[in-house]
């Protein structure tokens, strides 16, 4: 008789916290952030509420650790290299970019879970912060690498800091975004890489 094989408990480990970080953004996008709960959650997955506690102190925190780990999958899944395109014209690897950006937020699996954890990092300053070092920072060093690349083509003014020029790309973006004040939109990102350009443009 063959031996009885031990479970693998990093494995289902594994499974549970997929399966904890699926029914969380699920429940944020359902129901919204303020009715999702840790016994909501735990039900959805299949698990107790103690199993969730173990590994993290509040929804907040499963919430994001899931929104991360979403991300990760979402560009290993499509093979993509980290980094904005860098084809030489930079108005529009820009656009291209910006009109991405436009995509997510407006779409609900993205939106709901981003704006949860915006609004959660306000009153929560370890949140905010852990949120701003996994989620934000990340992306922002993209845009200073670009730009970065852009003023030693001489595309961009030598003396501009690359740190407070993607502001002005992405600022108005998550303005409108944040305060729904006019719908988001393609056009709207061309504009904001046309309007931001034309005051950091090399040329006269």
């Amino acid at each position: 008789m063959a031996p009885t094989k031990a479970p693998d408990s990093s494995r289902r480990s594994d499974r549970s916290r997929r399966a904890i970080h699926d029914a969380a953004l699920a429940l944020v996008v359902e129901v919204g952030y303020g009715k999702t709960t840790i016994e909501g959650i735990a039900a959805r997955a299949g698990v107790g509420k103690q199993t969730i506690y173990r590994w993290w102190p509040s929804k907040a925190a499963v919430l994001l650790e899931a929104f991360t780990d979403l991300g990760d999958r979402a560009a290993e899944a499509a093979g993509e290299v980290h980094g904005l395109p860098d084809t030489g014209d930079l108005a529009a690897d820009l656009k291209r970019v910006l009109r991405a950006t436009v995509d997510e937020l407006n779409d609900p699996a993205i939106e709901a879970p981003t704006r949860a954890l915006t609004a959660e990092g306000i009153v929560d300053p370890k949140l905010g912060a852990e949120f701003t070092e996994k989620l934000l920072d990340p992306q922002l060093q993209f845009y200073v690498t670009r730009l970065r690349a852009a003023q030693e083509a001489g595309q961009l003014r030598a003396d501009i800091d690359p740190r407070i020029a993607l502001e002005l790309l992405i600022a108005p973006l998550t303005h409108r975004w944040l305060l729904r004040t006019l719908p988001l939109t393609h056009a709207y990102a061309d504009a904001v890489v046309d309007y931001a350009l034309r005051g950091l443009s090399a040329d006269d």
